[in-house]
C-alpha cells in the first residue's frame, strides 16, 4: 500500500509516458517503523533524466489538496546540507 502512494505521488510529477514500474529501481522508508506514523522515503530511480524530469515538476504537488504536505528533495550529503540551510537563512534574512 505504501509502494502504491509513493507510484501516485512520483506518476504526478512525472510527465513522459514511461512505465514508473521500470523508472523505479529501488524505494527505501527511512527511519524506525512505528504504525500511523509518516517516515521519509528514498527512491532511486535508473535514469537522471527522469530525475530532473520529476525534480522540474516537483512544484504540482504544491496545488494539490490530497498531497499537499509531501516533499520531494534530492538526497544530499552534510556538506549540501549545511549550504542550503546557509541559503535558506540568507533568503529568509532578505524578506
Amino acid at each position: 500500500m505504501e509502494r502504491e502512494l509513493d507510484k501516485t505521488i512520483i506518476k504526478q510529477v512525472q510527465d513522459s509516458m514511461q512505465e514508473l514500474d521500470q523508472e523505479v529501481e529501488e524505494v527505501i522508508r527511512l527511519g524506525r517503523y512505528s504504525e500511523g506514523s509518516r517516515k521519509p522515503v528514498k527512491v532511486r530511480m535508473r535514469s537522471q533524466v527522469v530525475v530532473e524530469e520529476i525534480m522540474g515538476r516537483k512544484g504540482k504537488l504544491a496545488n494539490d489538496t490530497e498531497h499537499k504536505d509531501i516533499w520531494i528533495k534530492r538526497d544530499m550529503n552534510l556538506e549540501e546540507r549545511k549550504k542550503e540551510i546557509v541559503l535558506i537563512n540568507e533568503a529568509k534574512e532578505k524578506k
